[in-house]
């Protein structure tokens, strides 16, 4: 049965999705992507308020036609709240109010630079400091006029940031995959969004190339421990354990074939006490799929494993 295929470019487009990963747009998947960061250590700022204020930035980066998630990137959107006047009103019931100044920013988190900030000055109202808060925040209106600069202004700075590094980018990626930082490569590759198509271009080519050598070194690195597990027990724990280095072998690595033939052996000597499957590409839009899936499943787990411990962004407010 002849198998259906996509274009590389379509499926690299579609792998893509991932590492602007749990982003939540209403444009393609190549657009801009902020990483939405509540700082913390702001005095007085309450942790129900902070769920309020990431939902906020998340809404105006969609409004504005960026992707936003919370995950790892280089560039953010975020907001630092500050009291102008705190009143209490007389009840009942006695309520507080609060006139804010919230300074949003779009930063670059490793080099430590603003791109663009504004301040919106709102009101908030509530029996309580918490409750006046999060009103004051539910007041900001995404589609502000002064929110929509700030987007535009950070989108340009970040497409020149990739403009301006593209080389760079490709280069240090290089490197990487030559010292076996593969999935670093990969990410750094599938960063770059179709905003820069010169960039995106060459980035996409490089990424082929990088995945596929990330795939034969598992497989090379796998197969042998698999082989030498299965040696040393040839019995159901031999079978588990080779199973455990055989699930990180994909169909496309060059050693797949060989590996395949040791997961033939092993099921035939332990029937079904063995559960293990190998991976296995199927024909027609599911081969594409998981292809997909496997090239996704990269970018993620990079993207979760760099994670900071802290949002403390000081520099910010200097």
């Amino acid at each position: 049965m002849k198998k259906k295929t996509l274009s590389f470019a379509i499926i690299f487009a579609l792998i893509m999705l991932p590492v602007w990963l749990q982003a939540q747009t209403k444009n393609d998947p190549g657009s801009i992507v902020l990483t939405v960061l509540v700082p913390e250590g702001i005095d007085g700022f309450p942790d129900a308020a902070k769920i309020v204020l990431s939902n906020k930035l998340t809404q105006i980066a969609v409004a504005n036609g960026v992707s936003a998630f919370e995950g790892y990137g280089r560039f953010f959107i975020t907001a630092v709240p500050s009291i102008v006047t705190r009143d209490i009103v007389p009840g009942p019931p006695q309520q507080i109010a609060q006139n804010m100044d919230i300074t949003f920013y779009i930063a670059d988190y490793f080099d430590q630079k603003i791109f663009a900030s504004t301040s919106i000055s709102c009101k908030g109202v509530g029996t309580n400091e918490n409750k006046a808060y999060i009103d004051a925040i539910k007041n900001v209106s995404p589609n502000s006029p002064k929110l929509n600069e700030l987007v535009e202004k950070g989108k340009q700075k970040i497409i020149e940031y990739y403009e301006s590094q593209c080389d760079n980018i490709i280069k240090k990626a290089k490197s990487l995959a030559g010292q076996k930082g593969f999935e670093e490569a990969i990410y750094l590759l599938t960063s770059i969004p179709e905003a820069v198509p010169d960039c995106f271009t060459k980035a996409l080519a490089e990424t082929q190339i990088i995945y596929q050598k990330y795939i034969d070194y598992l497989c090379e690195v796998n197969f042998a421990k698999a082989r030498s597990a299965w040696a040393a027990e040839q019995n159901s724990d031999g079978a588990h354990k080779a199973g455990e280095f055989l699930s990180y072998i994909y169909p496309d690595a060059g050693c797949y074939g060989e590996a395949n033939k040791l997961y033939l052996e092993i099921k035939s000597k332990v029937l079904d006490d063995w559960k293990f499957v190998m991976k296995i590409y199927q024909d027609g839009v599911d081969l594409e799929s998981q292809r997909i899936s496997a090239w996704r499943d990269v970018g993620i787990a990079f993207g979760e494993n760099q994670q900071p411990e802290t949002n403390h962004i000081n520099w910010i407010v200097r």
